[in-house]
């Protein structure tokens, strides 16, 4: 491979896992000449860090092929849907860096459904039943038994249709009759044991209103969702594996682009068309540590004031990690770096937060601020003394510019950056020893000032001016380099400092006697006030930074405000678990 040929090294890059393996083997042998995808989540709850997977292969397969990828809601289940659902699940697919072809809903399609439902009548394929929930589960088996025929399944076609039409003009009550289709009561495949393809649910639709007193089941829904679409390449995570069979079914024995009649309405609609027969592949999903994506569970924690919202930033809502400050492109590098595959298995939660690391250290500049004050006063320099330093934005990366930093005779160090008794190879400062104050120069404590109680309100020390910049003594060597903040200068700030939720890698598992409720980490968040120099209180909502030695931060997009600065902790600059474990 050489450097003459930057297109071949650009494929040679691009990642090999079986799912592009098959749509490289597609496009070869002619039966696709485009990539046709879709991400189809329910509008019922904010999407969290597991649907990341499927928003990153589905838009980035479909943008690496040339191809597009519908947003398709998936609303068919009114009554836990809503257009906040929509519109945060809209948000954050584009905060993840794509932008979907077309914007459907499954409830675009209800006509072609019904009408694809009774075309499976007429053919003999679909029939009502009378059953109840509980006898249509006494009925179906068990993995070991087959199931047995529900009395009502042999019931004349004309019999069907005049109760299925009755079903969608609303004469039945709710679940007192289901349409289902007729397939395999003995199937080995529970799935094809005569589903259900439409229940009776009287209930109002966010989209279409009181027009359906009936509304179809997920599995039927959503094969012929993506056949009118013309979707390619429909990817699922693994719990759909055993649904695909009844997936092909619906899809070939409805058979859309054979009977054009059946979607005349969407064509009306102004709507594209072009059903076409789709392949299900199924991928591993999402699994990390410390961490749950039931959206039950999530939503119990909001619900019960647990957390702040679903975008407090101990969620693992993609909103919550936005506010939190974690980046697309950190999200995307997880994603690309774990690649697919179809074991399951649980990824440590410190690889995304070192992927986040590793974004932000590129992207983030860097400010100064002290989360807990010790004041240090330089007694050879003017009580009065000011100047202004101009400080590199970013150590690696030039073109990040400069800034200008504040600088008075009394500052603000960390109150850890000092100790009376150091410990065994402590580098910082020691009564009667020196550091190097960042970009000021060695410091050197000449005296401890303590309070009424024993406590150290204040270190006196002296500035070397042959340390100063540029001048000959800068380049002397003393074993710590601080931060600080101009005390006169400095503004204060809330400081929100966020860690993992759960305290224990599995908090689903209740094996040790304990709720996954009582796992919730007590020091997830902890409110306290830092000082800033100016330049990281003028921040934008959103902006990142990296608070030297201290962690990565952002400005919190709802609560920041220049005169009332509040930063949250996105991540700590190392992994602060791994001596835990």
């Amino acid at each position: 491979m050489s450097s003459e040929n930057p297109e071949a090294i650009a494929q040679e890059n691009l990642p090999r896992d079986f799912v592009r393996q098959i749509i490289r083997e597609d496009l070869a042998s002619g039966k696709h000449t485009a990539i046709r995808t879709r991400f189809p989540p329910e509008p019922n709850g904010y999407l969290h860090i597991g649907h990341a997977k499927a928003i990153c292969l589905n838009f980035g397969i479909a943008r690496e092929f040339g191809g597009w990828c519908n947003l398709r809601l998936d609303d068919t289940n009114p009554g836990k849907e809503d257009p906040e659902f929509v519109a945060g699940i809209k948000d954050d697919v584009r905060w993840l860096g794509y932008e979907w072809h077309d914007l459907r809903h499954a409830s675009d399609y209800f006509d072609v459904f019904y009408r694809a439902a009774l075309k499976l009548v007429e053919d003999g394929k679909a029939y009502v039943d009378d059953l109840s929930a509980d006898e249509v589960r006494e009925y179906r088996g068990t993995l070991t038994e087959p199931g047995r025929n529900s009395p009502y399944r042999d019931r004349s076609i004309e019999e069907n249709l005049d109760l299925f039409k009755r079903m969608r003009a609303g004469e039945f009550a709710d679940g007192s009759k289901t349409l289902r289709a007729k397939i395999d009561m003995a199937s080995g495949n529970i799935n094809l044991r005569d589903p259900a393809l439409y229940r009776i649910r009287k209930i109002a639709h966010q989209n279409t209103g009181d027009a359906w007193p009936i509304y179809p089941m997920y599995d039927f829904a959503h094969a012929l969702s993506d056949a009118m679409e013309g979707i390619t390449h429909s990817l699922c995570t693994l719990e759909f594996e055993d649904h695909r069979p009844l997936y092909d079914w619906c899809v070939d024995n409805v058979d859309l682009a054979a009977h054009p009649d059946l979607w005349q309405s969407v064509v009306d609609a102004g709507l594209e068309a072009k059903p076409a027969k789709p392949r299900q592949i199924e991928f591993s999903r999402l699994n990390l540590s410390y961490c749950i994506t039931s959206k039950r569970k999530l939503a119990q924690l909001v619900n019960e004031g647990l957390v702040d919202g679903w975008d407090d930033p101990r969620m693992n809502t993609l909103r919550g990690l936005r506010r939190r400050g974690f980046t697309p492109a950190g999200l995307r590098l997880l994603i690309e770096r774990l690649g697919i595959s179809k074991q399951n298995s649980v990824i440590d939660y410190a690889l995304l937060e070192n992927c986040v690391r590793e974004d932000l250290d590129a992207t983030a500049p860097r400010r100064m601020a002290v989360l807990d004050p010790l004041k240090l006063t330089l007694t050879n320099l003017p009580g009065n003394h000011e100047e202004t330093l101009v400080f590199a934005n970013h150590p690696k990366d030039e073109s990040f510019g400069t800034r200008e930093v504040p600088f008075g005779s009394t500052v603000w160090i960390e109150r850890e950056d000092f100790a009376e008794v150091p410990p065994k190879g402590f580098k910082r400062l020691v009564p009667g020893g020196e550091v190097r104050l960042r970009g000021v120069g060695i410091v050197k404590c000449d005296e401890v000032v303590k309070d009424a109680a024993g406590d150290v309100i204040e270190l006196r020390c002296t500035l070397d001016p042959e340390s100063r910049a540029g001048l000959p003594g800068a380049d002397r060597k003393v074993k710590g380099t601080i931060h600080w903040v101009s005390a006169r200068h400095a503004v204060a700030a809330e400081v929100r400092l966020y860690d993992r939720l759960f305290d224990v890698p599995a908090p689903d598992d209740e094996s040790d006697g304990k709720r996954w409720i009582e796992h919730i980490n007590a020091d997830a968040k902890r409110v306290g006030r830092g000082w800033l120099e100016p330049a990281a209180a003028r921040a934008e909502p959103e902006q990142r930074f990296q608070f030297e030695r201290l962690g990565y931060f952002v400005a919190d997009r709802i609560d920041h405000r220049p005169e009332a600065p509040v930063f949250n902790r996105t991540v700590t600059l190392r992994d602060t678990w791994a001596k835990q474990a």
